[in-house]
């Protein structure tokens, strides 16, 4: 059994979900999620909270019920506060800038990389060696942090 799903998600203030069938939609101050859940889970909305449900008492269902939950909880967290990545750049002459949408970086090669960032995501440079990705869409922050990185991947031996 799920012991995430147990827990009804918390509706803070400012934030509008509307539920039809499997698909979850959410509006907060930060932009809008939409999210349609696997079948196994049955959402609701009862006083002020969204219940995940298991549809039976098979083992997928107890697996995408915990899952549908910590989707669902993301969606909130991110249309209301938004999630946030850091990347310090560490090594010789490593540094990064950011001219309107475009980070640059420069990594020890013999060029530097350009970065399109999409509209979706921020990202600032806090020091030339700091980068701060932030963006409402959990998956999509975590999946621009990880596209910068594979740049130059950390040595693991220095």
């Amino acid at each position: 059994m799920s012991r995430i799903g147990k827990h009804p998600v918390a509706i803070p203030g400012g934030v509008d979900i509307a539920v039809d069938g499997q698909t979850v939609k959410v509006k907060g101050r930060l932009g809008s999620l939409a999210e349609t859940l696997p079948g196994e889970a049955v959402v609701a909305l009862e006083d002020g909270s969204l219940a995940v449900r298991p549809r039976d008492e098979s083992k997928r269902a107890a697996q995408m019920w915990g899952l549908a939950r910590t989707l669902v909880q993301n969606m909130v967290t991110g249309v209301s506060e938004g999630f946030t990545r850091r990347l310090d750049i560490s090594g010789v002459g490593y540094r990064a800038a950011v001219d309107g949408n475009i980070l640059s970086l420069q990594l020890g090669f013999s060029h530097d990389i350009k970065f399109a960032v999409p509209p979706e995501v921020k990202i600032a440079c806090e020091t030339p060696t700091a980068i701060v990705i932030s963006g409402f869409e959990r998956q999509r922050v975590g999946q621009i942090a990880a596209e910068i990185r594979s740049f130059r991947p950390p040595e693991p031996y220095k």
